[in-house]
């Protein structure tokens, strides 16, 4: 879908501020409620935006590690049985991703911190159609849903 700069200052105001409410938001942007109200269900039905919704920081739950996971399944179970077996059993598994190469799922994983870290990776390896995995600990993190850069870039392509 094509957005345009007011689809791109729309995003940016509500990931910056997400309770605002639609009169706010055609204020601050110069433009009719009716405007905003259109643009939001635009983007809503054409997938750009999800929903608008608080980001949660895990850190601020006292899940204060983050690690990856990589997991090799078993090849006879298939991946979509695995990773809907690994959701709902792993509360603390915030990304999953069926991935190419050597491994066939990667997990972002959060922890209290390292000796809870383990009982997660141990859990993980007993869910069904999990045959090996690997595991690294986040040092730090750089960035983190990084989505803004793309809606610019987006908006620039299509003035």
């Amino acid at each position: 879908m094509r957005i345009d700069a007011l689809d791109a200052a729309l995003i940016r105001l509500l990931t910056e501020h997400p309770q605002l409410p639609v009169l706010e938001c055609a204020r601050r942007l110069g433009v009719a409620r009716g405007t905003v109200t259109s643009r939001l269900a635009r983007l809503h039905e054409n997938g750009v935006i999800e929903g608008v919704v608080p980001r949660v920081d895990a850190r601020g739950l006292g899940f204060a590690l983050t690690a990856f996971c990589q997991v090799e399944i078993d090849q006879k179970i298939g991946h979509d049985d695995v990773a809907s077996a690994l959701a709902e059993a792993i509360p603390e598994i915030v990304d999953l991703y069926t991935v190419t190469g050597a491994n066939d799922l990667q997990l972002r994983l959060v922890a209290h911190d390292a000796e809870r870290l383990q009982g997660v990776l141990d859990r993980i390896a007993l869910v069904p159609g999990v045959a090996r995995t690997a595991s690294a600990i986040a040092l730090r993190t750089h960035l983190s849903g990084r989505v803004l850069p793309l809606v610019d870039l987006a908006a620039d392509a299509h003035p």
